[in-house]
C-alpha cells in the first residue's frame, strides 16, 4: 500500500513540473527574438545563429531536471530519451556536438548572463533579472 502512495506521489510531482512554463532566456544585450522553428534549429545544431545574423549558443540543462523535460517536450516536440538518441548519432558520426549542459538553473542563469551570444531556458519561476526572457512556453 505504501509503495502505491509513494508512486502516485511522485507522478504528481512529476506531472506538475512537466506542465511548468519554461522561459526562454538570453543575454541582456541581445535583441534576437524567437520562435518554436528557430529554437528547434539551434538546439538540434542545424544552425550556429539567430535569425538576425547574430551568433548563437545554445545551452541545456542537465538531462533529468523537471525544465530540461519540458524543453525537449514543449519546444523540441521530443522526448529526452529521443533527444539523447539523436545526439548520440549525431557525436558517432562527427557531425556534431550537443549543447553544454548546466547543473541546475541558477547554472544556466549565470552562464547565459556571462555570455552575449547564449540562448537558454530555464523554468520561469527561476528567472531574475540577470538575463532576458525572449520566449516563453
Amino acid at each position: 500500500m505504501n509503495y502505491i502512495k509513494v508512486v502516485f506521489a511522485a507522478l504528481v510531482l512529476l506531472s506538475g513540473a512537466a506542465v511548468a512554463e519554461i522561459s526562454i532566456i538570453v543575454h541582456p544585450s541581445n535583441n534576437a527574438s524567437v520562435d518554436q522553428s528557430e529554437l528547434n534549429r539551434l538546439f538540434l545544431g542545424r544552425g550556429n545563429s539567430f535569425s538576425d545574423g547574430g551568433r548563437a549558443t545554445p545551452m541545456n540543462l542537465a538531462e533529468g531536471i523537471p525544465a530540461r523535460d519540458s524543453f525537449d517536450n514543449k519546444v523540441l516536440n521530443r522526448s529526452s530519451a529521443q533527444l539523447k538518441a539523436y545526439w548520440s548519432r549525431l557525436v558517432f558520426t562527427g557531425k556534431g556536438t550537443p549543447p553544454p549542459e548546466h547543473a541546475n538553473a541558477a547554472a544556466m542563469i549565470a552562464a547565459v548572463a556571462a555570455e552575449p551570444t547564449a540562448i537558454g531556458y530555464v523554468a520561469s519561476s527561476d528567472v531574475d533579472d540577470s538575463v532576458k526572457v525572449v520566449a516563453t512556453f
